[in-house]
């Protein structure tokens, strides 16, 4: 891997594929709304909406949007961007109601990705309704 773009694009690509696999419908990518991103908006298999951060982390590589220390995908996500992310999900939520169901209501999960030194995946770990 070059670079943190081309790492986390190809994380997002792994993440649409590994989601896809597992009977998920991606409804939207890189969904912004002012300075604030979600990096995938999905329904699950379930009917659950669910907004998904990818984090992508490339073997051998120190280096983090906060934390130039972390040492997982994991560790990227701070309690500041999960706020960040969090008022997003609320907004699409709420322009959105036709795409909640009342009972399951919709939730942010975390899909974490380690990549090698040559491109390849070598672990995706998806954690579900994740909070800070």
């Amino acid at each position: 891997m070059k670079n943190k773009s081309e790492v986390g694009k190809s994380g997002e690509e792994i993440a649409c594929g590994y989601l896809v696999q597992n009977q998920w419908e991606i409804l939207e990518r890189n969904y912004r709304r002012k300075a604030d991103e979600i990096d995938i908006i999905a329904m699950s298999p379930d009917g659950t909406l669910v907004f998904c951060e990818v984090k992508s982390f490339a073997t051998g590589e120190v280096y983090g949007e906060f934390n130039q220390f972390a040492l997982t995908p994991e560790d990227n996500l701070t309690a500041a961007k999960f706020r960040k992310i969090s008022r997003t999900c609320e907004f699409f939520a709420r322009q959105h109601p036709e795409l909640i169901d009342e009972e399951k209501g919709w939730r942010i999960d975390l899909i974490a990705i380690d990549i090698s030194s040559n491109g390849k995946v070598s672990d995706v770990r998806h954690y579900e309704n994740i909070s800070p």
